[in-house]
């Protein structure tokens, strides 16, 4: 989930360690790595949240897991309570709704579907954000793509999946590509990862009563409580941490591209966690989304690169990060985690 990604600078495009050297060679593939190693957690941890569900339900696992990454995320940024505005709020007390509601509806599709078929399904949100943003006919290809991919995915007509599970990874789209929104606004009015963790706070708070009554003393059980903390940790903590250390030597556009994967690792991790095994035609439906969703990136690239130079590249347009808006790129997380974006990114 995308909330791994917070508000968070990336380095100017070319400078990977912060101080006008560029990457070359090994040193290039630090930053890359830590990004696929923030994809793994999110997937795997949101595999374990599945393996978790029988314990808790759904909603359960959604409270325990804001819950305990609001704990850890308040405790490390210590964010200020006092200086902020009304509408400072307001933008985290939606940051903070958005994402209660994305990860709520996230984990009911993780439920009732297989988790490579949840996370493509939920990427068509960003994408069609970006794809709107644009405003440009190359865009209509990768939507057509997305689209080719999503009926693969259900086999012509969605009765091959559950139609429920479906449609909450279908909202969960909907509500990653408010994410993008309000995470941009959140990062222009709060510092560092501040209003990441207050937004995670929120969330909590929204969430943990949907817990209680789906899951009411079950949700204090020391083993159970163990397993959230894992994801919570997986799925928000860890990606959140290597992703800002990558978007520091590592251009959003780049970043971007490689948050694209995140349906390929989900059904890694579903394959391996989860026995959940993929068809021919899945896989082409997953690699069709993840094309798309390339391309609308590198799209988007194109459209701010400032044609200063015939040596100007698809990476040499303005400085952005995931504060900078959806326009920036449309896998930015963010998590969230994704995380899961992140938690981030799409």
């Amino acid at each position: 989930m995308p909330e791994a990604t917070g508000a968070v600078q990336a380095a100017p495009p070319g400078d990977s360690t912060g101080s006008g050297r560029p990457a070359r060679g090994k040193r290039a593939l630090g930053p890359v790595a830590l990004v696929v190693a923030g994809g793994l957690s999110v997937q795997f941890g949101a595999a374990v949240a599945v393996l978790l569900m029988p314990r808790t339900g759904a909603l359960g696992v959604v409270s325990l897991r804001l819950a305990l990454a609001a704990i850890v995320l308040l405790a490390v940024c210590r964010p200020a309570l006092r200086g902020h505005s009304r509408a400072d709020w307001g933008t985290v007390i939606a940051f903070g709704a958005v994402m209660a509601a994305m990860n709520c509806l996230f984990y009911q599709a993780a439920d009732r579907i297989p988790l490579g078929a949840a996370v493509t399904l939920e990427v068509i949100g960003p994408l069609a954000l970006s794809v709107i943003v644009s405003r440009r006919l190359v865009n209509l290809l990768w939507a057509g793509l997305a689209l080719g991919g999503v009926l693969l995915l259900s086999g012509g007509g969605f009765d091959r999946l559950d139609p429920l599970g479906t449609a909450f990874a279908l909202g969960a789209g909907a509500m990653w590509a408010a994410y993008i929104v309000f995470s941009a606004r959140t990062g222009r009015r709060f510092p560092q990862a501040d209003g990441l963790a207050l937004a995670m706070a929120v969330g909590a708070l929204l969430a943990l009563p949907l817990g209680i009554v789906e899951s009411g003393s079950k949700l204090l059980v020391p083993s159970t409580l163990g397993l959230a903390l894992a994801v919570a940790v997986m799925s928000s903590v860890l990606p959140y941490t290597l992703e800002l250390l990558a978007l520091r030597r590592l251009p959003a556009p780049t970043f971007a591209v490689l948050m694209s994967l995140e349906p390929a690792i989900a059904a890694t991790a579903g394959f391996l966690v989860l026995d959940q095994a993929l068809a021919a035609t899945d896989a082409l439906a997953i690699a069709l989304v993840i094309v798309a969703s390339m391309g609308a990136v590198r799209t988007q690239i194109g459209r701010g690169t400032p044609k200063s130079g015939p040596n100007s590249g698809p990476e040499s347009g303005p400085e952005s990060g995931p504060e900078s808006g959806p326009e920036s790129a449309p896998a930015q997380t963010p998590a969230p985690a994704r995380g899961e974006a992140g938690e981030e990114t799409l």
